[in-house]
């Protein structure tokens, strides 16, 4: 007997009958009926190419994928208590930036090239990842495609067979927990191959053709792009999924409001953004759901699934305390990117952060007395490309600590310091 089912009611997310987040007491009313979430992509993550063996083997982990797929299920109890209440998997995984160049050295073998197959390793972890939150009370967005893994199909029929595939798995699952993504960014990549995947018309039939094939069981939409939502997506979604990359929190407003004004009645989704969670007064602003995806802690396999200090705690407790209605308190701040086994190939990412990362106003990074950036905006990066990613630093011989100096909005300027030479290989 399953333990968790959904509907979706007016705009909000009702999980056994319950309007979300009601059920907590002393609740704030603006965030009842949202669903946040984290993405958690590599959760059934699996790389069958065999000159990538070992790659993962890292972080002071030797990568497999059944235990990776086992410690973010034990990971998920401290997630929903924070008051996370979905999770975005991914079939055909996500793109660990920090590895490759070019992500399609990847084989996550999960589909076979005509689409007709699901992998059983995949079906039987994913089975695992559904039971797990069914027991918790939280609902699962199953993504199924990644434009990187376009190339293992053999042509679009082959991508349209792999829809139908993973929409009559789930639907014979008996699980009913279940959001699907037909697409993670539809519209980006190798998808721009295919007019059916990466058109607006295309996408919405496929959303369409995934509903029927689970049998009108679950919500469906698929995320486009950093800050874009076709017409045609939002017109034949259930749900309405967004990702925020690249966007601040004017720009991220405005793209919610262009959307809910297109679709009043429907739940706005966003299952991926960065660690940037000063969105979530966005989402509050705009009864929208927001979604946590930190590139590195949990895209890069093998991923730490807990609420890691710094950004992971950080998020969490803002996140717990929105929900509750508790008053903004002291600082905190932590220096990332110098814990003694993150790293890949003696490259470190380097970020300040911080409870209350709105009350900075700048971060200046230094390496002994040399000044190295300055970073102006959430989330304080070194060596900043975009919301979600940035250059690498790696530590040279002859230097002996590492600061990040903070200056506050109130005048104040705080410090965070590491020594490197006790990092250093």
């Amino acid at each position: 007997m399953r333990k968790t089912n959904y509907k979706i009611l007016d705009g909000d997310f009702y999980i056994n009958g319950i309007k979300t987040y009601t059920d907590i007491e002393g609740s704030d009313e603006k965030i009842h009926g949202l669903l946040f979430n984290t993405r958690f992509i590599q959760g059934i993550f699996d790389d069958v190419n065999p000159e990538n063996s070992g790659k993962y083997d890292r972080f002071g982990i030797k990568f497999n994928a059944e235990e990776n797929t086992e410690r973010m299920i034990a990971a998920l109890k401290d997630w929903y208590e924070a008051g996370v209440r979905a999770i975005t998997i991914g079939l055909q995984g996500g793109g660990p930036i920090y590895t490759y160049d070019d992500w399609s050295v990847i084989d996550t073998g999960s589909f076979s090239r005509d689409g007709k197959q699901l992998n059983e390793a995949y079906k039987n972890r994913l089975l695992k990842v559904l039971q797990a939150c069914d027991e918790l009370g939280m609902l699962v967005i199953v993504s199924f495609l990644y434009q990187a893994q376009e190339h293992l199909f053999h042509d679009g029929t082959a991508i349209m067979e792999a829809v139908r595939t993973a929409s009559e798995f789930l639907r014979d699952s008996g699980y009913e927990n279940v959001i699907i993504e037909v697409a993670n960014e539809h519209d980006v990549g190798n998808f721009n191959k295919h007019p059916m995947i990466s058109s607006g018309e295309g996408i919405a039939s496929l959303i369409k053709l995934a509903r029927e094939w689970s049998g009108n069981k679950f919500a469906v939409g698929s995320s486009g792009g950093g800050g874009i939502c076709k017409q045609e997506v939002i017109e034949n979604s259930d749900v309405i999924l967004i990702h925020g990359n690249g966007l601040r929190r004017q720009e991220m407003y405005d793209f919610i409001m262009s959307v809910h004004e297109k679709a009043p009645d429907k739940p706005i989704v966003c299952n991926e953004d960065s660690q940037m969670f000063g969105q979530l007064k966005v989402s509050c602003a705009t009864h929208t759901s927001w979604g946590y995806y930190n590139d590195f802690t949990k895209q890069e396999p093998p991923s730490d699934w807990g609420i890691t200090p710094g950004e992971d705690a950080f998020f969490a407790r803002r996140l717990k305390n929105m929900i509750s209605g508790v008053k903004m308190g002291e600082n905190e701040f932590y220096l990332q990117g110098f814990e003694k086994d993150y790293h890949i190939e003696g490259k470190r990412y380097v970020r300040l952060s911080s409870l209350y990362p709105e009350q900075i106003d700048y971060v200046e990074f230094y390496q002994d007395d040399k000044l190295l950036y300055t970073s102006f905006a959430e989330p304080f990066m070194l060596y900043s490309l975009t919301t979600w990613n940035q250059n690498p630093y790696v530590i040279p011989e002859e230097a002996c600590e590492f600061t990040a100096r903070i200056y506050l909005h109130d005048g104040n300027v705080r410090q965070k310091t590491v020594k490197l030479t006790d990092l250093r290989e």
